[in-house]
């Protein structure tokens, strides 16, 4: 049968369904997943249509999967990470919904302080076990939308639930009844998609699932979850690695609309940030995230990393207040004890700082040539330097500049006989073996040795 597509607005077949192939073998994908050897990346040369939806947004799991990877945050805790969230989201949401975990008295207390804020923005969903009890609770709770898991690889259903894939079938459904009995939205995560048989168990899967949301009333979200992190961006990959393929897949053969599909990845391979945007890119509305990329191994998506990829994509952060992502740095660092590493794009000690003499020396004359973007007035932290053995005379100066607030006139240069007596008593330090960077209460203090009163 042939139809007009809503999204391309062209005739396309819609007469071909897939249907559940119950096979006795799990499909490992051993061509590709050989486990004795790094994960292979194939390519078919077939390639999809780019289609970013109108709208697209960005979801929380800080305190869902990035609490299960670090010592449980305090209530406290979680309500002023909720806040910093709502904050750097902006107005109009962009960070559009946080997830929590609703099974301790501590979780639920959380919950409701946060909810207690009456906060538009991010909206408070859950994490459940598949029971009726949870939906119940998730109910009670006046909580509209929960995530639910539905692992949906061969690896899982046959090697961790040891059933058949009609089994799991009749499973899942039954868990997305009961949810939808007790009113409540079900997100379901298709845990593991990057190693699914794509077109023999998900997506005759997520048909059933579309087939019950139409019976119900009640939309079912979809959450392609890429749980050890295999997903890859490349134009023309083979499924089952493909996230376009994944996308476009869901969109075009489980009738999966945009504002109903989001993708979760993982950071095994370098790739979380790249595969996100992909998922962007060919038509999911929502990629999930956490602050810091914290979470499960390698981590989860920096939520803070989508900020800027919605700006370069959008060409407008619409709203969102990119300060904040220092507040959240520091608030993690001071007050949770967790330690950023200092390479941390956007967020770490180091990120937008130098120890080489030769890019003080372009930031003396201008910063933007060895600086992203206007870290000052984006994120509120200008450009600096870190003083070492290679840092020069321009690093001395630049240093003394920054750190004395001189502008203008006032600023001092290379040939400043300060900057020179600076330059030969770090050489000193170095020659004696030091190895560390010097601090700044170090260098103050020579400062002060040097031109006593001059600052």
């Amino acid at each position: 049968m042939l139809e007009i597509s809503s999204k391309t607005n062209l005739l396309e077949h819609k007469s071909y369904k897939y249907s559940l192939q119950d096979v006795a073998e799990p499909n490992l994908h051993r061509d590709v997943y050989s486990y004795d050897t790094v994960p292979k990346v194939a390519f078919n040369h077939r390639r999809v249509p780019m289609g970013m939806p109108e709208e697209i947004w960005i979801t929380d799991t800080s305190l869902r999967d990035g609490q299960q990877s670090v010592e449980p945050y305090s209530v406290d805790q979680i309500v002023h990470i909720y806040k910093l969230l709502s904050k750097l989201g902006g107005p109009f949401g962009i960070i559009r919904q946080s997830e929590f975990f609703i099974y301790s008295k501590k979780d639920r207390e959380a919950v409701e302080k946060c909810m207690a804020l009456d906060l538009r923005f991010p909206e408070i969903t859950t994490w459940i076990r598949a029971s009726r009890e949870d939906f119940k609770l998730v109910k009670d709770m006046g909580i509209r939308e929960t995530g639910i898991l539905v692992s949906c690889s061969d690896y899982h259903i046959f090697k961790k639930m040891h059933m058949t894939r009609s089994q799991v079938l009749d499973q899942y459904l039954g868990t997305v009844k009961d949810a939808f009995s007790a009113g409540v939205i079900p997100r379901c995560h298709l845990e593991d998609i990057t190693r699914a048989d794509f077109y023999g168990f998900v997506v005759p899967f997520v048909n059933e699932l579309q087939a019950l949301s139409r019976e119900a009333g009640i939309p079912v979200k979809i959450r392609a979850c890429d749980t050890m992190g295999y997903g890859v961006p490349y134009t023309e990959a083979a499924m089952p690695r493909s996230v376009a393929g994944i996308i476009y897949g869901l969109q075009h053969y489980a009738d999966v609309p945009s504002q109903c599909l989001e993708w979760h990845g993982h950071n095994d391979f370098y790739k979380a940030v790249a595969n996100a945007s992909t998922a962007w890119l060919y038509g999911a509305g929502a990629v999930n995230c956490s602050l810091l990329g914290i979470g499960e191994r390698t981590g989860n998506v920096p939520l803070e990393a989508m900020v800027f990829e919605y700006a370069a994509l959008r060409g407008s952060l619409d709203g969102m207040d990119t300060t904040v992502i220092t507040e959240i740095a520091d608030y993690f660092t001071n007050e949770i004890g967790y330690r950023i590493p200092p390479m941390t794009p956007f967020a770490g000690s180091s990120f937008n700082q130098t120890r080489a003499g030769i890019h003080a020396d372009g930031l003396m004359k201008d910063e933007e040539i060895y600086t992203i973007f206007n870290t000052k007035k984006i994120l509120g932290r200008p450009a600096s330097v870190q003083i070492s053995k290679t840092s020069g005379l321009a690093g001395i100066a630049y240093w003394v500049n920054q750190k004395y607030g001189l502008e203008g006139e006032s600023r001092v240069d290379k040939r400043d006989p300060l900057v020179l007596a600076l330059k030969g008593w770090v050489d000193l330090q170095y020659e004696d073996g030091r190895q560390t960077v010097l601090t700044d209460k170090e260098l103050e203090e020579q400062v002060r040795n040097l031109a006593p009163g001059r600052f």
